[in-house]
């Protein structure tokens, strides 16, 4: 049995899943869920940094609590988007009986995901963001799309979060479906 022959853990199950899967689409999506997953976790980090370096000095409380929230945050986030991969890496590792098109379905549910945290991105973006002479107006919606960026602008930011929600449960779905032949 060579080195990569099965993972150990999250870093070790991306290549791992990446041979392992005959869907191109799978391979496709262990590539673009790197890249995200990477993104988040330095937005997060970034993030954290600056809340920490911009409440030095000050009490606990209720900064203590939205430190914790980044993270939190993040890993609702995070969670997701590296899901599929795991979920594949172990069968093949299990080599479990799945349906065909399993790891094509769950690549789909990660791709749908990953939509799902722009849309909540676009839709939580309030008409106008920055301070003071700073304030910036979001864009305004063009081209093919721009019927759907407004209708994303009319939900109440609050809600936003649901569309991530609705792509976490939806991935979930996937593999539960798809999981039993």
């Amino acid at each position: 049995m060579g080195r990569f022959d099965s993972y150990s853990g999250l870093l070790t199950a991306y290549p791992y899943a990446f041979r392992q899967s005959d869907s191109l689409l799978f391979r496709s999506y262990v590539v673009v869920s790197a890249v995200v997953a990477a993104v988040v976790v330095a937005l997060a980090v970034g993030g954290l940094l600056v809340l920490i370096g911009n409440t030095t000095g000050t009490g606990g409380g209720s900064l203590t609590l939205s430190r914790t929230f980044y993270v939190v945050l993040a890993l609702f986030v995070f969670v997701p988007v590296v899901a599929p991969v795991l979920f594949v890496a172990n069968r093949h590792r299990r080599e479990r009986r799945v349906a065909d098109r399993y790891d094509a379905a769950l690549a789909a549910a990660g791709y749908a995901f990953v939509l799902s945290v722009y849309v909540a991105l676009v839709a939580s973006m309030p008409p106008e963001f920055g301070s003071g002479s700073d304030a910036v107006a979001r864009p305004e919606p063009s081209g093919a799309l721009a019927p759907v960026v407004e209708a994303l602008y009319a939900v109440p930011p609050v809600a936003s979060p649901l569309f991530v929600l609705a792509g976490a449960l939806v991935v979930y779905a996937v593999h539960r479906r798809y999981s039993s032949e």
